[in-house]
């Protein structure tokens, strides 16, 4: 289980503010600031309203490198806080805990300012209404550009002599915000046709798409999973076409060269956030929740499509890297690793990769080892250093380096395949992959006496769904039971934590309190969209890979609950937060799949499998109705949500159901189900039936009841529309047909 260093000052502090009481580690990391800070709350709201004070909105999450330098430069220096403290309402915001107030006022700034990002720096009125904002400030003035301090001076000015234009223009502003962001579909509209959006779609992400490492644009590179598995889908079903197969060439080749980069971390696991440069080399070092969990099911879809271990390797390797590091004992998952941390050379200042970097002259020292029969004697670091690209002088270009924090030391990326750096030495490719693996497990041992970056150990709801939904994915396609009774670990954690069932609604958050045991705040924060989408789609994903049905009535009851709290009836879709929340300005439907899928994307495929799971048809409709809320985006833009292209293909070429009957667990049932996960299925729902017509699917299904073993024997069928094809009991036949069903997608 994760542990992290000791990042609470020794000494008393000086300053102590509310946020003290706060568990959310980013808030936490204030407590100490000389600035009077609120929590987003009533107590804040009511202070401006009495003192007739503006509003200072500072939001950020516990990870952000530059809402650390904001803190340093400004939130600890006196003069700063005082100025704050005394004209303005100070509010401090974890946008992890709130996402719905962070995308408001980042819809303000992005409009205001042309640019957005952490921290976010938003001045409002008593009565939370926006009127100027920005992200970072330097503390003091830099030439052109006006410091903090001028800022706040500026704004006490204008507060205080020219308020109404302020309130007048924020209020426009917001009233333009409105109406351009609002996405409804028109009375009796239909989804846009998906074969021409699927390839809009994937034109569009070929445009991007850079040849020489993959991905998309050139610097810096996000690995943007849903873009990956939009192109393993559109390859799915254009397998034949020149376009389809440039679809998979593009998904595939970008895989294999962040694995081989330094975006990945060779030595302790998963992935970095993202590369400063092209080649996916020095990356931004802190470590997230939501890649790990949506790259694991990327590279467990590439195995399922090449059948190369390399790709099963990688996803399991994130799964080791989450397993250890970001999980809590209570089988909840912590949000994310810092990307700074204090150098093991000592000195108390952190600087970015400390923890991951190596100089030359540690890795000589740790694998001093003469390696017997290779050319000239060389040792295990010679090998090391040739294959990871480790130089004398760093190997950290210094354009990716603007503050000199990697000078001399050297990020660690795959330069040359095991084959040529066998043949470089002299030795066999067995003996290099041996000899690598023994080097990386010693430089993982000196990593684990390092000083540790610092741990968020806030638990998401919505970033919980996400990794449930990977260990569970991950699990069924490798067949490997400790990742399933992971991933059910994982479910019975967000029951028993992230559930009221009193009040019948998902909770935002929960938080490891100081004796490793789960704490939760009061009032706790409702869970907004994506945590009931995210976890719905979790739980389907775990009932297919266990066929444990109890998971299947659960994110059936979460989506009746997501529909009654969310779905707009006018307009089709659903809203980033419950509507009736007054507090919130803008009603928000979330129209970019970016560095998480958004949750109407993922919504539109939980409501079409989850219509084929209960037979209720109003799901189909609602789906249809989401999709015709987007219509417009979806025909323009559809790079902007890849992953509703995904839910729109499903629609078009409807889902494959397969219908496993047998018992479960039971040896013909568990090869017939392993025959399904070795292939890549899109567009399917898998079904399990032991034969009880009181079961929940039964029940639901009434067809399912006609479905029986043949002599005795696990059987499959496979239906569209319950129109099924004769029974197969050979697992080798099973998976002969659903091959062959892919083809026929094709004509």
């Amino acid at each position: 289980m994760a542990s992290e260093g000791n990042n609470q000052p020794s000494t008393h502090p000086k300053h102590t503010n509310r946020l003290a009481k706060e568990r959310s580690p980013y808030l936490l990391q204030h407590a100490h600031n000389p600035v009077d800070w609120f929590p987003w709350g009533q107590e804040a709201f009511e202070k401006a309203k009495r003192e007739d004070k503006p509003i200072f909105l500072s939001v950020g999450y516990s990870t952000c490198h530059w809402c650390h330098v904001m803190e340093r430069e400004s939130f600890e220096d006196e003069e700063i806080g005082k100025i704050l403290s005394d004209n303005f309402v100070c509010i401090k915001l974890d946008r992890e805990e709130r996402p719905d107030v962070d995308k408001v006022y980042m819809t303000f700034v992005q409009a205001t300012s042309g640019g957005g990002g952490w921290p976010m720096s938003v001045w409002l009125t008593p009565d939370l209404r926006p009127f100027i904002g920005g992200t970072y400030f330097p503390p003091r003035d830099q030439g052109r550009r006006p410091g903090f301090k001028t800022v706040l001076t500026r704004i006490i000015e204008q507060w205080q002599n020219n308020r109404a234009a302020l309130e007048s223009s924020g209020e426009r502003i917001i009233d333009a915000l409105k109406k351009g962001t609002t996405i409804t579909a028109n009375p009796g509209e239909s989804p846009p046709l998906a074969p021409d959006v699927a390839n809009r779609c994937f034109q569009q992400l070929a445009h991007s798409y850079e040849e020489e490492y993959g991905g998309f644009r050139d610097a810096p590179k996000f690995p943007s999973p849903v873009n990956l598995m939009f192109l393993v889908s559109y390859w799915s079903v254009n397998r034949c076409t020149s376009e389809g197969v440039e679809a998979l060439q593009m998904a595939m080749h970008t895989l294999r060269m962040m694995a081989l980069g330094g975006i990945h971390d060779h030595v302790a696991q998963g992935f970095h956030r993202y590369s400063t440069d092209s080649s996916w080399h020095v990356p931004h070092f802190e470590k997230m929740l939501y890649d790990q969990a949506q790259l694991a099911v990327a590279y467990v879809t590439a195995f399922q499509v090449t059948g190369e271990q390399f790709y099963a390797d990688v996803a399991k390797d994130i799964l080791l890297y989450v397993s250890r590091d970001l999980s809590d004992k209570s089988g909840g998952f912590y949000s994310a690793e810092d990307a700074d941390s204090v150098p093991a050379s000592g000195g108390l200042e952190k600087r970015e990769g400390a923890f991951c970097v190596w100089t030359a002259s540690e890795v000589r020292e740790l694998l001093p080892d003469v390696v017997e029969g290779a050319v000239g004697a060389a040792t295990l670091a010679d090998i090391f250093m040739h294959h990871y690209g480790v130089k004398e002088q760093g190997n950290a270009a210094p354009e990716q380096d603007p503050h000199g924090e990697l000078q001399g030391k050297n990020v660690l990326i795959v330069r040359y395949s095991v084959e040529l750096t066998a043949a470089h030495f002299g030795i066999t490719v067995e003996k290099v992959n041996e000899l690598m693996t023994s080097a990386r497990g010693r430089m993982a041992e000196v990593r684990k006496i390092r000083p540790r970056p610092h741990l968020d150990t806030k638990m998401l709801a919505s970033w919980n769904g996400l990794m449930l939904s990977a260990f569970a994915r991950v699990g069924a396609v490798l067949g490997d039971e400790a990742l399933l009774e992971r991933a059910v670990q994982a479910g019975d954690f967000l029951k028993e934590h992230l559930w009221d069932p009193d009040r019948q609604n998902i909770l935002r958050s929960c938080y490891r309190g100081d004796q490793m045991e789960v704490q939760q705040i009061s009032p706790p924060i409702c869970g907004f969209l994506d945590d009931y989408a995210f976890i719905v789609c979790g739980l389907l994903d775990l009932y297919e890979a266990t066929f444990q049905t109890e998971w299947l009535c659960w994110a059936e009851e979460l989506q009746t609950r997501q529909d009654a709290l969310f779905w707009d009836d006018q307009g089709g879709g659903y809203f980033c937060s419950d509507p009736s929340d007054g507090t919130v300005l803008l009603r928000l439907k979330e129209d970019q799949d970016g560095a998480e899928p958004s949750a109407n994307s993922v919504s539109a495929s939980n409501l079409l499998r989850l219509s084929h799971y209960t037979g209720r048809q109003e799901w189909l409709q609602k789906s249809q109705q989401l999709l015709a809320a987007f219509s417009d985006r979806l025909t323009r833009i559809p790079i902007a949500l890849p992953e509703m292209v995904r839910a729109l293909m499903a629609q078009h070429y409807t889902l494959k159901q397969i219908v496993i009957c047998g018992q479960r667990g039971a040896l013909d049932t568990v090869s017939l189900l392993a025959a399904v996960n070795s292939l890549f299925l899109p567009f399917k729902v898998l079904m399990h039936t032991d034969g009880n017509p009181e079961s929940f699917l039964c029940q639901r299904l009434p067809a399912l009841s006609s479905m029986t073993q043949l002599d005795g024997a696990a059987t499959a069928y496979v239906c569209h529309d319950f129109a099924c094809s004769l029974p197969v009991t050979e697992p080798q036949e099973l998976r002969r047909l659903l091959l062959d069903g892919t083809a026929a997608l094709e004509t």
